[in-house]
């Protein structure tokens, strides 16, 4: 239970944090398959669907309120440090994911989908730079289908491995509106400010049905992908896994390089390799 926690925690920082996939941190936490199973068969075997991901939403939920009020501060602060962390517990998955398909044989076309994830996934942060600033939201009906299709599309991206969902909201211009109303809301709950809650309920309901249901749409889709060509899928992640800590150094403020820093960041890397190691294990 508590380490099925502490996985969604994961999970749920780096679905916060544009730059992080938390596709590829739920593969590197060894629950990618499983997940998506879940999520594309919510009503098959229904009870042992519940009783596992409880409590990855759980730690999800517990991480995203977290980063929202300030788990930002570790990036601000160690900056080098924390990307390296982030890049160990990926990296750290590797050795299993390679284990699927050591045994087959290696052909050209396997080899150009891993160097074509490893080109999107790298890709995308260079696209930084034409963000998309801050949108309006509002709980108005404009607003409200178009935070729809918004949680739509940032949840695809937050399921498929390697593709940054917070990115896509800092693309587009929607990132800081939705942290700001995570933060209005829970504010608003310990105030015991209806006015707020109400408006806030308004912008995160129609943003949240859309994730769910982008979500559902999207883990269907990558379901058949891994059950026609299993072999092009964990090569794709594989692709996806060497290119996501260079993706998080690109996004990520390095802060002063000095000897301290790089040794300290090292002692992080290995920190976040063993524990993807033991928390991916079966």
């Amino acid at each position: 239970m508590l380490k099925s926690i502490f996985k969604g925690m994961l999970i749920g920082i780096a679905n916060i944090i544009p730059g992080v996939s938390g596709g590829t941190m739920a593969v590197s936490m060894g629950i990618y398959d499983r997940l998506i199973h879940c999520i594309s068969h919510p009503f098959k075997d229904l009870k042992h669907n519940i009783l596992f991901l409880l409590p990855i939403a759980l730690g999800m939920g517990i991480a995203i309120i977290a980063s929202a009020f300030g788990i930002a501060y570790l990036f601000e602060t160690f900056p080098l440090q924390t990307n390296l962390l982030f890049s160990g517990l990926i990296l750290g998955s590797l050795p299993a994911i390679y284990k699927k398909v050591k045994a087959h044989t290696v052909r050209l076309s396997h080899i150009l989908s891993a160097v074509l994830f490893f080109a999107v996934v790298v890709g995308m942060p260079m696209m930084n730079g034409s963000q998309g600033g801050y949108a309006q939201v509002g709980p108005n009906a404009a607003s409200m289908v178009k935070l729809f299709f918004i949680g739509v599309l940032a949840s695809a991206t937050m399921v498929i491995p390697g593709v940054s969902g917070s990115m896509m909201l800092l693309l587009l211009g929607y990132y800081n509106p939705i942290i700001d109303t995570i933060k209005e809301f829970f504010l608003a709950v310990l105030r015991v400010d209806f006015q707020v809650l109400f408006r806030t309920i308004l912008i995160l309901v129609p943003f949240g049905i859309g994730v769910l249901v982008g979500m559902v749409a999207i883990a269907k889709m990558i379901e058949i992908v891994f059950e026609r060509f299993p072999d092009y899928a964990y090569w794709s992640i594989i692709g996806l896994l060497l290119a996501s800590p260079i993706a998080i150094l690109i996004v990520g403020a390095l802060g002063e390089i000095t000897v301290v820093s790089v040794f300290t960041g090292a002692a992080a890397f290995i920190c976040g390799w063993y524990v993807s190691n033991k928390l991916g294990e079966k």
